[in-house]
């Protein structure tokens, strides 16, 4: 699940505030069916950026619309190009499986987004949090593969080892 436009707070059960930027109704419908069919087959599922904040209100989680207006920070969460270079640092949780797979405990980043996590969905766990406590990563514990990342390692894994594992972590549980 990619990145693009904004979840629409729909989904979650908000009304759009001003700053909230443009949705996509159809792209959150078909989204929510392909993730239902994903789960029901077990099949993996790797969502970036807009990926992590959809699978969050698809299962049942919340987001903050705008960052800069409902949470401000000194982090940047939304940088400029090159889009390949880390801007802020996550803390990755002990005894998860980014944690299994990065063998580290923090990690740099890059970033491109305005909204975010805010209730986490009962369906998911957390893997990483931003310096100023937003959720970065998460997966299902009950399937095979599903995982979230805030950040973009479609844009890093040609200079990014960890961006690199993720993807690679991606692809082989899709050929099981």
């Amino acid at each position: 699940m990619t990145g693009g436009h904004d979840v629409s707070p729909a989904l979650y059960g908000e009304t759009p505030i001003e700053a909230c930027g443009a949705c996509c109704p159809a792209r959150d419908a078909m989204e929510k069916k392909l993730l239902a069919l994903a789960l029901e087959r077990d099949m993996p599922v790797l969502g970036i950026c807009r990926g992590i904040q959809f699978l969050n209100a698809a299962l049942g989680g919340t987001l903050y619309q705008d960052l800069p207006q409902q949470r401000p920070s000194r982090i940047e969460h939304h940088q400029k190009p090159p889009y390949d270079i880390p801007v802020h640092k996550v803390t990755i949780v002990e005894k998860t499986p980014l944690a299994e797979l990065l063998q580290v405990p923090v990690l740099a980043v890059n970033s491109y987004h305005h909204q975010a996590v805010k209730e986490l969905s009962p369906q998911l766990t957390a893997m990483a949090y931003s310096e100023d406590g937003l959720v970065e990563a998460v997966y299902m514990k009950e399937k095979p593969f599903v995982w979230g990342v805030q950040w973009h390692p479609e844009f890093s894994w040609k200079t990014e080892e960890s961006s690199r594992k993720i993807l690679e972590q991606f692809v082989k549980a899709a050929k099981k």
